[in-house]
């Protein structure tokens, strides 16, 4: 029976009060990444946080990291407040469906999103199939 674990993960990821909820987390950015093919977390997929850097108009990477076994990706900042400005997150789409050996049709996925208040956390979650994706502001 393959349901109950999609399922299971499906309510995590969603944050359900019969899965398992976010973990607190000192970072103020987080991001978790669901394989909707599968129904379960996208593990061991790359990405890389980049911050828009005005004065000179290009992108510094400030993290590349994976992820976990759940599809997260802690600390992809250091505790306390975030910049101001364009951040983008760049998920290697291509390699992780590669190493699964399934075709996909986007090589890469980036979610480029502007932050106002450094006080507040950001979470961007992305539900990832091959063929298609979707993201949205989290909580």
């Amino acid at each position: 029976m393959r349901a109950a674990p999609r399922l299971r993960a499906l309510q995590r990821h969603l944050g359900s009060s019969e899965g398992r909820g976010m973990e607190p987390t000192s970072s103020p950015l987080t991001t978790h990444v669901l394989d909707t093919a599968s129904g379960l977390p996208a593990q061991g997929l790359c990405l890389c946080l980049s911050r828009f850097e005005d004065h000179v108009r290009q992108w510094t990477e400030l993290r590349k990291s994976y992820t976990d076994s759940d599809g997260r990706c802690p600390g992809l900042l250091p505790p306390g407040p975030m910049k101001a400005g364009t951040y983008k997150l760049s998920f290697d789409t291509e390699g992780y469906w590669k190493k699964r050996g399934q075709e996909s049709f986007y090589p890469y996925v980036e979610v480029v999103f502007t932050i106002t208040d450094e006080t507040h956390r950001f979470h961007v979650p992305l539900l990832l199939s091959p063929w298609s994706y979707t993201t949205y502001r989290g909580s």
